[in-house]
Protein backbone atom coordinates (compact mmCIF):
# COMPACT_ATOMS: atom_id res chain seq x y z
CA UNK A 1 0.00 0.00 0.00
CA UNK A 2 1.42 3.35 -0.58
CA UNK A 3 2.48 6.19 1.87
CA UNK A 4 -0.25 9.03 0.48
CA UNK A 5 -3.05 6.08 0.11
CA UNK A 6 -2.40 5.19 4.16
CA UNK A 7 -2.75 8.88 4.79
CA UNK A 8 -5.98 9.20 2.97
CA UNK A 9 -7.43 6.10 4.23
CA UNK A 10 -6.49 7.59 8.06
CA UNK A 11 -8.19 10.77 7.23
CA UNK A 12 -11.24 8.96 6.05
CA UNK A 13 -11.53 7.07 9.36
CA UNK A 14 -11.45 9.93 10.98
CA UNK A 15 -14.04 11.74 9.67
CA UNK A 16 -16.30 8.91 10.19
CA UNK A 17 -15.18 9.72 13.89
CA UNK A 18 -16.38 13.10 13.70
CA UNK A 19 -19.93 12.38 12.22
CA UNK A 20 -20.90 10.02 14.76
CA UNK A 21 -20.41 12.66 17.19
CA UNK A 22 -22.21 15.65 14.98
CA UNK A 23 -23.65 17.71 17.98
CA UNK A 24 -26.71 18.27 15.85
CA UNK A 25 -28.10 14.96 15.31
CA UNK A 26 -27.13 14.45 19.00
CA UNK A 27 -29.28 17.63 20.42
CA UNK A 28 -31.83 16.55 17.71
CA UNK A 29 -32.87 12.82 19.62
CA UNK A 30 -33.59 14.73 23.01
CA UNK A 31 -36.00 17.80 21.43
CA UNK A 32 -39.30 15.32 21.56
CA UNK A 33 -38.14 15.19 25.29
CA UNK A 34 -37.96 18.56 25.87
CA UNK A 35 -41.06 19.27 24.33
CA UNK A 36 -43.07 16.75 26.69
CA UNK A 37 -41.04 18.29 29.88
CA UNK A 38 -42.37 21.71 28.34
CA UNK A 39 -46.06 20.94 28.16
CA UNK A 40 -46.41 18.28 30.58
CA UNK A 41 -45.14 21.19 33.22
CA UNK A 42 -47.17 24.20 31.91
CA UNK A 43 -43.77 26.20 31.61
CA UNK A 44 -44.42 29.18 29.99
CA UNK A 45 -41.11 30.34 28.86
CA UNK A 46 -37.88 28.61 27.19
CA UNK A 47 -34.84 29.81 27.50
CA UNK A 48 -31.88 28.34 25.73
CA UNK A 49 -28.25 29.05 26.70
CA UNK A 50 -25.08 27.42 25.36
CA UNK A 51 -21.59 27.56 25.39
CA UNK A 52 -18.60 25.84 23.95
CA UNK A 53 -17.25 24.85 20.74
CA UNK A 54 -20.22 22.90 19.58
CA UNK A 55 -22.27 25.65 20.72
CA UNK A 56 -23.89 26.55 17.49
CA UNK A 57 -24.21 22.84 16.11
CA UNK A 58 -25.94 22.19 18.93
CA UNK A 59 -28.53 25.38 19.02
CA UNK A 60 -29.57 24.87 15.39
CA UNK A 61 -30.89 21.52 16.17
CA UNK A 62 -33.12 23.14 19.26
CA UNK A 63 -34.23 26.02 16.80
CA UNK A 64 -35.31 23.30 14.26
CA UNK A 65 -37.30 21.49 16.40
CA UNK A 66 -38.29 23.72 19.21
CA UNK A 67 -38.56 27.06 17.56
CA UNK A 68 -41.88 27.81 18.05
CA UNK A 69 -41.03 27.43 21.98
CA UNK A 70 -38.49 29.84 22.68
CA UNK A 71 -38.46 33.29 24.09
CA UNK A 72 -35.02 33.91 24.34
CA UNK A 73 -31.46 32.80 24.23
CA UNK A 74 -28.27 33.45 24.34
CA UNK A 75 -24.66 31.42 22.91
CA UNK A 76 -21.21 32.09 23.58
CA UNK A 77 -18.44 30.17 21.53
CA UNK A 78 -15.16 30.26 19.74
CA UNK A 79 -14.04 33.04 17.45
CA UNK A 80 -14.78 31.02 13.95
CA UNK A 81 -17.19 28.50 15.38
CA UNK A 82 -20.49 30.43 14.78
CA UNK A 83 -22.40 29.03 11.46
CA UNK A 84 -23.81 32.00 9.13
CA UNK A 85 -27.56 31.29 9.94
CA UNK A 86 -30.47 33.28 10.75
CA UNK A 87 -31.09 32.40 14.56
CA UNK A 88 -33.49 34.16 17.12
CA UNK A 89 -30.39 33.11 19.33
CA UNK A 90 -27.80 35.78 19.87
CA UNK A 91 -24.49 34.77 19.05
CA UNK A 92 -20.79 35.61 20.89
CA UNK A 93 -17.61 34.83 19.55
CA UNK A 94 -15.00 34.93 22.24
CA UNK A 95 -11.50 34.30 23.02
CA UNK A 96 -10.05 30.40 23.81
CA UNK A 97 -7.80 28.58 26.02
CA UNK A 98 -7.91 32.28 27.14
CA UNK A 99 -11.06 34.11 28.09
CA UNK A 100 -11.76 37.48 26.39
CA UNK A 101 -13.87 40.40 26.99
CA UNK A 102 -16.34 39.15 24.24
CA UNK A 103 -16.66 35.99 26.76
CA UNK A 104 -16.89 38.75 29.69
CA UNK A 105 -20.10 40.01 28.01
CA UNK A 106 -21.86 37.04 26.62
CA UNK A 107 -21.72 35.62 30.33
CA UNK A 108 -23.56 38.74 31.55
CA UNK A 109 -25.94 38.56 28.99
CA UNK A 110 -26.52 34.89 30.28
CA UNK A 111 -26.49 35.63 33.86
CA UNK A 112 -28.93 38.49 33.18
CA UNK A 113 -31.63 36.35 31.16
CA UNK A 114 -31.29 33.41 33.94
CA UNK A 115 -31.56 36.25 37.21
CA UNK A 116 -35.08 36.62 35.34
CA UNK A 117 -36.31 32.99 35.22
CA UNK A 118 -38.94 31.73 37.80
CA UNK A 119 -40.20 28.43 37.93
CA UNK A 120 -42.30 29.06 35.09
CA UNK A 121 -38.95 29.19 33.21
CA UNK A 122 -37.35 25.66 31.53
CA UNK A 123 -33.84 26.53 30.83
CA UNK A 124 -31.97 24.20 28.25
CA UNK A 125 -28.61 24.62 28.51
CA UNK A 126 -26.03 23.31 25.39
CA UNK A 127 -22.62 22.90 27.35
CA UNK A 128 -19.79 21.29 24.75
CA UNK A 129 -15.66 21.65 24.86
CA UNK A 130 -14.50 25.03 25.38
CA UNK A 131 -16.88 26.18 27.69
CA UNK A 132 -14.66 27.18 30.32
CA UNK A 133 -13.16 29.69 28.93
CA UNK A 134 -16.27 30.64 26.88
CA UNK A 135 -18.17 31.22 29.85
CA UNK A 136 -16.69 33.37 31.64
CA UNK A 137 -17.31 35.65 34.91
CA UNK A 138 -14.22 36.27 37.44
CA UNK A 139 -15.57 35.94 41.39
CA UNK A 140 -15.73 39.65 43.16
CA UNK A 141 -12.36 41.62 43.02
CA UNK A 142 -10.76 39.24 40.45
CA UNK A 143 -10.76 41.48 37.13
CA UNK A 144 -10.74 39.53 33.60
CA UNK A 145 -6.64 40.51 33.58
CA UNK A 146 -5.86 38.29 36.41
CA UNK A 147 -8.36 35.73 35.42
CA UNK A 148 -6.08 35.44 31.71
CA UNK A 149 -3.14 35.84 33.65
CA UNK A 150 -3.76 32.15 36.15
CA UNK A 151 -5.47 30.38 32.93
CA UNK A 152 -1.89 31.03 30.88
CA UNK A 153 0.27 30.00 34.23
CA UNK A 154 -1.96 27.02 34.54
CA UNK A 155 -1.87 26.10 30.46
CA UNK A 156 2.05 26.30 30.33
CA UNK A 157 2.57 24.69 33.48
CA UNK A 158 0.92 21.33 32.20
CA UNK A 159 -1.73 20.72 34.28
CA UNK A 160 -4.67 18.09 32.99
CA UNK A 161 -8.13 19.47 32.51
CA UNK A 162 -9.13 18.02 35.73
CA UNK A 163 -6.39 20.08 38.19
CA UNK A 164 -7.28 23.57 35.66
CA UNK A 165 -10.97 23.41 36.11
CA UNK A 166 -10.01 22.99 39.95
CA UNK A 167 -8.72 26.24 39.69
CA UNK A 168 -11.24 27.93 37.31
CA UNK A 169 -14.26 26.34 39.48
CA UNK A 170 -13.10 28.53 42.86
CA UNK A 171 -12.42 31.92 40.93
CA UNK A 172 -16.08 32.24 38.97
CA UNK A 173 -19.70 32.80 39.48
CA UNK A 174 -20.45 30.83 36.92
CA UNK A 175 -18.76 27.66 36.91
CA UNK A 176 -18.77 24.49 39.18
CA UNK A 177 -22.56 24.38 39.53
CA UNK A 178 -22.78 28.45 40.00
CA UNK A 179 -24.92 28.71 36.85
CA UNK A 180 -27.36 26.60 38.42
CA UNK A 181 -27.79 28.66 41.63
CA UNK A 182 -28.65 31.56 39.17
CA UNK A 183 -30.94 29.95 37.44
CA UNK A 184 -33.08 28.25 40.24
CA UNK A 185 -36.05 27.91 41.05
CA UNK A 186 -36.27 27.33 37.01
CA UNK A 187 -36.13 23.74 35.57
CA UNK A 188 -32.87 23.08 33.28
CA UNK A 189 -32.13 20.49 31.08
CA UNK A 190 -28.01 20.48 30.16
CA UNK A 191 -27.58 18.42 27.09
CA UNK A 192 -23.66 17.66 27.22
CA UNK A 193 -21.19 16.71 24.70
CA UNK A 194 -18.12 15.55 26.43
CA UNK A 195 -14.59 16.41 26.12
CA UNK A 196 -13.32 14.71 29.22
CA UNK A 197 -12.04 11.67 30.30
CA UNK A 198 -14.24 9.66 31.87
CA UNK A 199 -17.30 12.02 31.56
CA UNK A 200 -17.98 14.02 34.57
CA UNK A 201 -20.00 16.15 34.42
CA UNK A 202 -18.06 18.62 37.25
CA UNK A 203 -15.06 18.68 34.92
CA UNK A 204 -17.27 19.50 31.54
CA UNK A 205 -16.95 23.15 30.71
CA UNK A 206 -15.98 23.59 34.52
CA UNK A 207 -19.51 21.76 35.67
CA UNK A 208 -21.51 25.20 35.27
CA UNK A 209 -24.98 23.20 35.94
CA UNK A 210 -23.54 19.92 38.26
CA UNK A 211 -22.09 19.46 41.46
CA UNK A 212 -19.01 20.20 42.63
CA UNK A 213 -16.70 17.76 43.94
CA UNK A 214 -13.54 20.00 44.38
CA UNK A 215 -12.92 22.62 47.16
CA UNK A 216 -10.81 25.43 47.74
CA UNK A 217 -8.67 23.19 49.50
CA UNK A 218 -8.34 21.30 46.07
CA UNK A 219 -7.42 24.49 44.43
CA UNK A 220 -4.86 25.36 46.63
CA UNK A 221 -3.07 22.34 46.16
CA UNK A 222 -2.97 22.22 42.18
CA UNK A 223 -0.82 25.72 42.34
CA UNK A 224 0.76 24.44 45.30
CA UNK A 225 1.71 21.46 43.03
CA UNK A 226 2.76 23.30 40.40
CA UNK A 227 4.94 26.17 42.17
CA UNK A 228 2.74 28.84 40.87
CA UNK A 229 1.53 30.89 44.24
CA UNK A 230 4.00 33.13 44.04
CA UNK A 231 3.67 33.74 40.72
CA UNK A 232 -0.46 33.71 40.70
CA UNK A 233 -2.34 37.05 41.11
CA UNK A 234 -2.33 38.12 44.64
CA UNK A 235 -6.12 38.70 44.17
CA UNK A 236 -6.38 34.87 43.04
CA UNK A 237 -4.69 33.28 46.55
CA UNK A 238 -6.72 35.79 48.31
CA UNK A 239 -9.61 34.50 47.28
CA UNK A 240 -8.84 31.07 47.62
CA UNK A 241 -7.50 31.30 51.22
CA UNK A 242 -10.45 32.92 52.22
CA UNK A 243 -12.66 30.16 50.85
CA UNK A 244 -10.85 27.16 52.23
CA UNK A 245 -11.37 29.20 55.38
CA UNK A 246 -14.60 29.36 55.46
CA UNK A 247 -15.67 33.76 54.53
CA UNK A 248 -16.75 33.00 51.15
CA UNK A 249 -19.21 30.19 50.11
CA UNK A 250 -17.89 26.66 48.53
CA UNK A 251 -19.30 25.81 44.89
CA UNK A 252 -22.57 24.10 45.58
CA UNK A 253 -22.12 20.26 46.18
CA UNK A 254 -24.25 17.32 45.81
CA UNK A 255 -26.80 18.18 48.68
CA UNK A 256 -27.39 21.47 47.41
CA UNK A 257 -31.58 21.73 46.63
CA UNK A 258 -30.94 23.67 43.16
CA UNK A 259 -29.69 20.22 41.49
CA UNK A 260 -33.28 18.73 42.67
CA UNK A 261 -34.35 20.80 39.46
CA UNK A 262 -31.29 20.47 37.14
CA UNK A 263 -31.40 17.20 34.81
CA UNK A 264 -27.79 16.81 32.94
CA UNK A 265 -27.40 14.39 29.82
CA UNK A 266 -24.39 12.89 28.31
CA UNK A 267 -25.23 13.02 24.82
CA UNK A 268 -22.03 12.36 22.99
CA UNK A 269 -18.46 11.55 23.71
CA UNK A 270 -14.75 10.11 22.80
CA UNK A 271 -15.99 6.58 22.94
CA UNK A 272 -18.49 6.95 20.80
CA UNK A 273 -16.38 8.69 18.13
CA UNK A 274 -13.61 5.72 18.86
CA UNK A 275 -16.30 3.01 18.62
CA UNK A 276 -17.35 4.92 14.82
CA UNK A 277 -13.84 4.50 13.73
CA UNK A 278 -13.25 0.71 14.60
CA UNK A 279 -16.26 0.46 12.07
CA UNK A 280 -15.19 2.24 9.84
CA UNK A 281 -11.95 0.84 9.76
CA UNK A 282 -13.93 -2.52 9.62
CA UNK A 283 -15.42 -1.99 6.90
CA UNK A 284 -12.15 -0.93 4.77
CA UNK A 285 -10.53 -3.80 5.60
CA UNK A 286 -8.72 -3.49 8.43
CA UNK A 287 -8.52 -5.79 11.62
CA UNK A 288 -9.16 -2.69 14.29
CA UNK A 289 -8.10 -2.17 17.83
CA UNK A 290 -9.42 0.87 20.57
CA UNK A 291 -6.38 0.87 22.74
CA UNK A 292 -8.02 3.42 24.88
CA UNK A 293 -9.95 6.43 25.56
CA UNK A 294 -8.26 7.34 28.52
CA UNK A 295 -4.92 8.66 26.50
CA UNK A 296 -3.35 11.60 29.25
CA UNK A 297 0.12 12.19 30.38
CA UNK A 298 3.07 14.55 28.10
CA UNK A 299 2.02 14.21 24.43
CA UNK A 300 5.68 13.93 23.74
CA UNK A 301 5.64 10.84 26.37
CA UNK A 302 2.47 9.05 24.76
CA UNK A 303 3.92 9.97 20.96
CA UNK A 304 6.74 7.63 22.29
CA UNK A 305 4.79 5.23 23.94
CA UNK A 306 2.33 4.83 20.82
CA UNK A 307 5.45 4.34 18.10
CA UNK A 308 6.39 1.29 20.56
CA UNK A 309 3.09 -0.21 20.60
CA UNK A 310 2.69 0.36 16.22
CA UNK A 311 6.30 -0.97 15.97
CA UNK A 312 5.79 -4.09 18.43
CA UNK A 313 2.06 -4.47 16.33
CA UNK A 314 3.88 -4.50 13.25
CA UNK A 315 6.56 -7.16 13.57
CA UNK A 316 4.36 -9.42 15.20
CA UNK A 317 1.17 -9.26 13.08
CA UNK A 318 0.34 -11.37 10.02
CA UNK A 319 0.04 -9.78 6.46
CA UNK A 320 -3.44 -8.16 7.36
CA UNK A 321 -3.72 -4.49 7.93
CA UNK A 322 -4.17 -3.03 11.40
CA UNK A 323 -5.51 0.36 12.51
CA UNK A 324 -5.30 0.97 15.94
CA UNK A 325 -7.37 3.68 18.06
CA UNK A 326 -6.78 5.87 20.36
CA UNK A 327 -8.55 8.93 22.28
CA UNK A 328 -7.98 10.88 25.34
CA UNK A 329 -6.46 14.32 26.06
CA UNK A 330 -2.38 14.66 26.85
CA UNK A 331 -0.80 17.45 27.77
CA UNK A 332 2.17 20.04 26.91
CA UNK A 333 4.27 21.54 29.30
CA UNK A 334 5.37 24.62 27.74
CA UNK A 335 9.34 25.73 28.11
CA UNK A 336 10.10 26.78 24.19
CA UNK A 337 8.49 30.07 22.18
CA UNK A 338 7.31 28.05 19.63
CA UNK A 339 3.79 27.27 17.91
CA UNK A 340 1.77 24.15 18.48
CA UNK A 341 -0.66 21.75 19.83
CA UNK A 342 -0.54 18.84 22.01
CA UNK A 343 -1.60 16.77 18.70
CA UNK A 344 1.34 18.01 16.48
CA UNK A 345 3.62 18.21 19.48
CA UNK A 346 2.88 14.23 19.63
CA UNK A 347 2.65 13.67 16.30
CA UNK A 348 6.55 14.76 16.21
CA UNK A 349 7.50 12.62 19.04
CA UNK A 350 5.95 9.90 17.46
CA UNK A 351 7.59 10.19 13.77
CA UNK A 352 11.10 11.21 15.09
CA UNK A 353 10.58 7.11 17.23
CA UNK A 354 9.24 5.47 13.71
CA UNK A 355 12.37 7.46 11.01
CA UNK A 356 12.84 5.94 8.53
CA UNK A 357 10.03 2.30 9.25
CA UNK A 358 8.06 1.21 6.53
CA UNK A 359 4.38 0.60 6.91
CA UNK A 360 3.40 3.03 9.82
CA UNK A 361 1.28 5.75 9.37
CA UNK A 362 -0.34 8.22 12.57
CA UNK A 363 -3.10 10.47 12.40
CA UNK A 364 -3.38 12.98 15.71
CA UNK A 365 -6.16 15.90 15.93
CA UNK A 366 -8.12 17.26 17.75
CA UNK A 367 -12.03 16.37 17.03
CA UNK A 368 -12.64 20.04 17.19
CA UNK A 369 -10.61 20.56 14.26
CA UNK A 370 -8.09 23.46 16.26
CA UNK A 371 -5.04 22.14 17.98
CA UNK A 372 -3.50 24.53 20.21
CA UNK A 373 -3.80 28.22 19.19
CA UNK A 374 -3.12 26.99 15.64
CA UNK A 375 -5.10 27.00 12.46
CA UNK A 376 -4.84 23.27 12.06
CA UNK A 377 -6.30 20.06 14.17
CA UNK A 378 -3.18 18.23 14.09
CA UNK A 379 -1.12 16.27 11.44
CA UNK A 380 -0.42 12.76 9.98
CA UNK A 381 3.25 11.33 9.87
CA UNK A 382 5.05 7.99 8.99
CA UNK A 383 8.63 7.07 8.35
CA UNK A 384 9.55 9.42 5.50
CA UNK A 385 8.29 12.24 7.48
CA UNK A 386 11.69 13.17 9.54
CA UNK A 387 13.82 12.05 6.31
CA UNK A 388 11.86 14.54 4.44
CA UNK A 389 12.25 17.17 7.31
CA UNK A 390 16.16 16.71 7.30
CA UNK A 391 16.50 16.90 3.37
CA UNK A 392 15.40 20.67 3.24
CA UNK A 393 17.72 21.16 6.34
CA UNK A 394 15.25 21.08 9.29
CA UNK A 395 16.26 19.86 12.80
CA UNK A 396 13.45 17.51 14.34
CA UNK A 397 14.44 17.89 18.01
CA UNK A 398 15.26 21.46 17.54
CA UNK A 399 11.37 22.19 17.00
CA UNK A 400 10.09 19.44 19.34
CA UNK A 401 12.07 21.16 22.04
CA UNK A 402 10.60 24.74 21.01
CA UNK A 403 7.22 23.78 21.52
CA UNK A 404 6.78 24.55 17.24
CA UNK A 405 5.70 21.59 15.98
CA UNK A 406 3.18 23.26 13.93
CA UNK A 407 5.52 25.25 11.88
CA UNK A 408 7.69 22.18 11.37
CA UNK A 409 4.93 20.29 10.08
CA UNK A 410 3.94 23.59 8.11
CA UNK A 411 7.26 22.99 6.19
CA UNK A 412 6.96 19.51 5.05
CA UNK A 413 2.72 20.15 4.28
CA UNK A 414 1.72 17.19 7.35
CA UNK A 415 -0.59 19.45 8.80
CA UNK A 416 -4.34 18.44 9.28
CA UNK A 417 -6.46 21.42 8.90
CA UNK A 418 -9.99 20.39 8.47
CA UNK A 419 -11.39 24.26 9.34
CA UNK A 420 -13.92 24.23 12.84
CA UNK A 421 -15.85 20.83 12.88
CA UNK A 422 -19.06 21.74 15.14
CA UNK A 423 -18.24 19.38 17.52
CA UNK A 424 -15.48 18.81 20.25
CA UNK A 425 -14.94 15.55 21.94
CA UNK A 426 -11.07 15.79 22.83
CA UNK A 427 -8.54 14.08 20.52
CA UNK A 428 -7.86 10.51 18.33
CA UNK A 429 -5.53 9.14 17.11
CA UNK A 430 -5.82 6.48 14.58
CA UNK A 431 -2.44 4.77 13.31
CA UNK A 432 -2.46 2.52 10.10
CA UNK A 433 0.02 -0.21 10.00
CA UNK A 434 1.13 -2.89 7.75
Amino acid sequence: MEQTTRKELATEIFYAALKAVDPYNAVKLYTDKIRSVYQNGSFKRLIVTGFGKAACSMSKAVEDNLGDLIDTGILITKYGHSMSQESMIRIYEAGHPVPDENGLRGTEEIIKILKNADKNTLVVCLVSGGGSALLVSPYEGISLDEKQKITQLLLKAGVDIYELNTVRKHISKVKGGRLAEIAYPAKMISLVLSDVIGDRLDVIASGPTAPDKTTYNHAIGVLEKYKLTEKAPESVINMLGNGAKGLIPETPKDDNPVFEKVENIIIGSNIKALEAAKTKAESLGFKPEIISSEITGEARDVGKWLADIARSKRSNSSNRLNCLISGGETTVTVKGNGMGGRNMELALAFAMEIECVEGITLLSAGTDGTDGPTDAAGAIVDGQTVKKAKTTGLNPEEYLNNNDSYNFFKKIDELLVTGPTGTNVMDIQIMVIE
